[in-house]
């Protein structure tokens, strides 16, 4: 079913947007951006290892771990560092320039990675329609931050 994939991309959406003002309520409440972000991610390792459980997941074997690039491995730190920084900024920019920001510089660096391949990831070269779809975002990241 290929609507699936969009229909989980955009709820995946909402969860951020959400998770923008949760995160913000808890740098507030904790009067620190680094513990909000830390309680945030430990919530999500508990959720995690929870549906791993439930699920009954083998754990991957000493091979599988061993074959793993090291820049693999960072994937969790880039994580980190988004909702550390989205949980200090969001009070100044609130969640829909934040979010616009993010996507502008998400869909920006996919650009390249797609059109060099890297991380794995199959080529998918920049045309100009994707350029065009990154300008249009970014004239209606420049709408929302006014």
């Amino acid at each position: 079913m290929r609507g699936l994939p969009y229909i989980l991309g955009i709820v995946a959406g909402f969860g951020l947007a959400a998770q923008i003002g949760m995160n913000s309520q808890l740098r507030k409440l904790l009067h620190n951006a680094n513990q909000a972000a830390l309680i945030s991610f430990l919530v999500g390792t508990v959720a995690l290892l929870g549906f791993l459980l439930a699920t009954r997941a083998e754990l991957p074997s000493r091979e599988a771990l061993a074959s793993v690039p090291w820049w693999a491995w960072l994937g969790g730190l880039m994580g980190a560092f988004y909702v550390a920084i989205s949980t200090v900024v969001a009070s100044d920019l609130g969640a829909t320039s934040l979010l616009g920001l993010a996507l502008l510089g998400q869909l920006a660096t996919a650009l390249l990675i797609d059109h060099y391949g890297w991380l794995g990831l199959p080529v998918h070269p920049i045309t100009l329609t994707r350029l065009a779809g990154v300008a249009v975002l970014g004239a209606g990241v420049w709408l929302i931050t006014r």
